[in-house]
């Protein structure tokens, strides 16, 4: 099977490294890709959101399933360019993909499916969350507490165009569960946890996401299975009856509440780094279940995750303000033979050089049989690694 991977970051890399592992697997091709994909495929310099582009490259290399990773393409309609053009495609339409696209779309059709979630405000006042109602990067999300965070949130927010949305703050721990899904299934993947706040204890502005880890405890089979069945399977059925089935992987954001699980967000892709820790805790061949869901035939297919993982992201030293290009990187090479999974997120090659290229440079994944066991795998990987400015949290997985 050839296979085109689309995006370039730490999620893209992370799925090409378990794609590549696949017996089905004839060819991968990424487009743009980054060094790390480099290594595992041929990577064409051809934007994520450029559909025509995409087709015309899919076409010509006689791509047999593309799968695209970001979520700007998706929801600009790349999937849809690419099934018209009779290439099977790994990701929802567009109308399917407004689930992440437009908070606004994603509070309707909760509402429409009786999924649990956070009550819309009818006026700003703390304690409360400022959403962007577009895309964001996973930054258009503001706590707000105090009156003076609500009125720098509402302005921060603002930045990004477009409408707000205003949401009751709920407490508790939040999970990412995410599921692959072939119009009217889903088929879970290990439950994990993202850190998105920039700095330790879960202090400083909202960030893409500085770590993760999976999976959560408390989470087997019957239990993953619940919680599918309350905040996957409903907006499935809800997105089907619209008539924009969702064929990709629906990423859901949720908070564990004293009245039980609600949904944050919905995302339409894999997240990013959560996939970086999911991933490599696949026991089987990743491709086949995403070949059958893209397919619309998810049935007798089931996914088992064997282990844990700690994902540590190193970001630059001003992200999420700004990211860092040219600043050469060391040590990735001797964080691998430590045994670390090193995956690109941000970087470039420079004369033969890995230099940063981004906000989020590297995520830094350490496996074990245990979550402590990853964890020093982890942080024994980021301690061979070093570029200028590197920073990191130092308190992913606890």
């Amino acid at each position: 099977m050839k296979v085109l991977l689309v995006g370039s970051g730490g999620r893209e890399h992370a799925l090409a490294w378990k794609l590549a592992q696949s017996p089905l697997l004839t060819a991968l091709h990424a487009a743009p890709g980054n060094p790390g994909i480099a290594a595992l495929g041929v990577c064409h310099p051809v934007r994520a959101d450029d559909p025509e582009a995409l087709l015309d490259l899919a076409s010509t290399l006689g791509i047999d399933l593309a799968i695209i990773g970001p979520e700007v393409p998706l929801v600009a309609g790349v999937a849809d360019e690419l099934r018209r053009g009779g290439i099977l495609a790994f990701g929802p339409s567009a109308g399917a993909a407004a689930i992440e696209g437009s908070k606004a779309f994603a509070k309707d059709v909760m509402e429409a499916a009786g999924v649990p979630t956070a009550a819309t405000l009818a006026i700003a006042r703390p304690p409360c969350v400022v959403k962007a109602d577009g895309l964001a990067a996973g930054k258009g999300v503001v706590v707000c507490t105090t009156q003076a965070e609500l009125d720098a949130g509402l302005i921060a927010v603002s930045a990004f165009g477009g409408s707000l949305v205003i949401e009751e703050l709920l407490d508790g721990p939040e999970v990412s569960l995410l599921a692959l899904c072939d119009g009217r299934d889903a088929v879970p993947l290990a439950v994990a946890r993202d850190y998105k706040r920039a700095y330790d204890g879960d202090a400083g502005p909202n960030t893409g996401g500085m770590g993760t880890f999976a999976p959560v405890g408390g989470y087997d089979d019957a239990a993953v299975e619940e919680l599918l069945a309350v905040v996957c399977r409903p907006v499935l059925a809800e997105l089907a009856q619209r008539g924009t089935p969702f064929i990709g992987c629906l990423f859901a954001g949720v908070m564990l509440t004293a009245d039980g699980p609600k949904v944050l967000e919905y995302n339409c892709r894999f997240g990013d780094p959560e996939t970086q820790s999911i991933v490599p805790l696949v026991d089987g061949d990743l491709l086949e279940a995403l070949a059958a869901a893209a397919g619309g035939e998810l049935a007798g297919v089931s996914i088992r995750s064997e282990g844990a993982a700690v994902t540590v992201v190193l970001a630059a030293g001003n992200y999420p303000e700004a990211g860092d290009t040219g600043s050469p990187i060391h040590g990735i090479a001797a964080a691998e033979a430590a045994g670390a999974l090193v995956f690109h997120a941000g970087t470039a090659l420079r004369g033969g050089q890995v230099v940063t290229n981004g906000g989020r440079v590297l995520g830094v994944v350490g496996r074990g049989a245990t979550l402590a066991d990853a964890k020093a795998a982890a942080y024994a990987g980021v301690g061979e690694i070093s570029f200028a400015g590197m920073r990191y949290r130092t308190d992913i997985a606890g």
